[in-house]
């Protein structure tokens, strides 16, 4: 069964997806089934259960709104992909709150040639776990926010609470 939480936050609703303790989905929206469908036709087939609690996940949440940059880091997460995606996804763990890489620096991360950006660009579209694999950090080399799944107001709050710029709520 995959379990699903709606926590607050300043940026609207989070809504995180686990399964047996590890989070399958996290996604800036009010309806958990918005994330759900983005989920594997195998995790799809477990079922979706709403719960008050999440545990780790929505208490590192908590604390990440309080301050505790790093409190999303130690929950552990599961996605679907390639090997590169995998190790994309896994390069975009390691970019630490209050910094940012461009996609090329992602793809260099990842073991990747800076000619790998488009790829690098293509993870963090497909990343299914926002902002615990956070794509935020990622902005165009060219300057600006570029896109974000969930909106570039979204992006904009994030970077600004982790770079200090904003008051923790």
């Amino acid at each position: 069964m995959i379990a699903a939480q709606l926590i607050p936050t300043p940026m609207g609703p989070l809504s995180l997806l686990s399964r047996e303790g590890v989070l399958v989905a996290a996604g800036f929206t009010a309806d958990p089934k918005e994330m759900y469908a983005r989920l594997t036709p195998a995790l799809q087939a477990e079922g979706l259960e709403v719960v008050d609690d999440l545990g780790a996940a929505s208490e590192a949440v908590r604390a990440y709104l309080a301050g505790d940059l790093a409190a999303l880091d130690a929950i552990p997460v599961s996605q679907p992909g390639s090997p590169t995606r995998k190790r994309l996804h896994a390069a975009l763990r390691e970019v630490k709150a209050g910094t940012t890489v461009s996609y090329a620096e992602l793809a260099e991360r990842a073991g990747l040639p800076k000619t790998a950006a488009r790829a690098a660009g293509s993870a963090c579209a497909q990343n299914l776990i926002a902002p615990f694999v956070p794509c935020h950090r990622v902005l165009p080399a060219g300057g600006g926010y570029g896109g974000y799944y969930y909106g570039v107001p979204v992006k904009e709050w994030l970077l600004a609470h982790e770079s200090g710029g904003i008051a923790n709520l």
